[in-house]
C-alpha cells in the first residue's frame, strides 16, 4: 500500500504554481456554461503550454471591490497563489461608488497580495458615461495610478472589441456571449503569458 501511495505522490507535480482569478461576473462566465468562459480557455491554454500552473477562479457575479477585499485574506491563505488577476471595479463604477473608495479597496488588495509575494495583474476597467465624462475618465484613471504606484502591470481593457458590439453581448448589453470569450482571452493572454515566463 505504501508503494502505491508513494507512486501517487510522485505523479503529482511538486512545483505546481497557482494562478488566482479574482473578479466579477465577467470572469465568472455569467449566463454561460462555466467551461465557455475565458477563464476556462485560460485553463486549457495553461494545460497545453504551462503544465506547472493551475487556475483557481474565485470570481463572483455582482462582486464589488469591498466584497473582494473582505474575502481576499482567506483566499490568499487557502490557495497561496504566485499570480493574481485582479478584475474588480466594474460593479462599483456602474453604481457610482466614490472613486476614493474604489481606489482604496483595490489598493488594499494589492498590498495584501504583495505582502504575500503574489504578483498582481490589475485589469483596467471602463464603464458607460452614465455618471458624466469626468467620473468615467477618473474611474479608469484609478487603475493606472495604482499600477504606477505599486509597480503593477495593468492589463488594457479586456472587453476591447466586445463591449458595444450587440452581437457579442447577451441581451442585457453588459455580459459577453460565448462567442465573445475567445476574443476576451486573446486580449488578456499576452500579458498573462509574460507574467508566467
Amino acid at each position: 500500500m505504501s508503494v502505491l501511495v508513494a507512486q501517487a505522490a510522485s505523479a503529482t507535480p511538486v512545483s505546481q504554481k497557482t494562478l488566482l482569478v479574482y473578479g466579477d461576473s465577467l470572469s465568472a462566465a455569467y449566463g454561460l456554461e462555466i467551461q465557455q468562459g475565458w477563464v476556462s480557455l485560460l485553463q486549457e491554454k495553461l494545460h497545453q503550454t504551462k503544465s506547472g500552473w493551475k487556475v483557481v477562479n474565485l470570481s463572483i457575479s455582482g462582486e464589488t471591490t469591498a466584497g473582494g477585499l473582505s474575502r481576499l485574506p482567506a483566499a490568499l491563505e487557502e490557495h497561496r497563489p504566485e499570480l493574481m488577476l485582479l478584475e474588480l471595479g466594474a460593479n462599483d463604477g456602474l453604481r457610482g461608488t466614490s472613486l476614493k473608495s474604489i481606489s482604496g479597496n483595490l489598493e488594499q488588495m494589492i498590498q495584501l497580495a504583495q505582502k504575500k509575494n503574489v504578483e498582481v495583474l490589475l485589469f483596467e476597467m471602463m464603464i458607460p458615461p452614465n455618471y458624466g465624462p469626468a467620473y468615467t475618465r477618473q474611474f479608469t484613471r484609478v487603475f493606472h495610478d495604482l499600477g504606477e504606484q505599486y509597480t503593477v502591470q495593468v492589463v488594457p481593457f479586456f472587453l476591447d472589441g466586445v463591449a458595444g458590439h450587440p452581437e457579442l453581448n447577451q441581451p442585457d448589453g453588459i455580459h459577453p456571449t460565448a462567442k465573445a470569450q475567445p476574443k476576451i482571452f486573446d486580449n488578456v493572454w499576452p500579458r498573462i503569458k509574460a507574467a508566467l515566463d
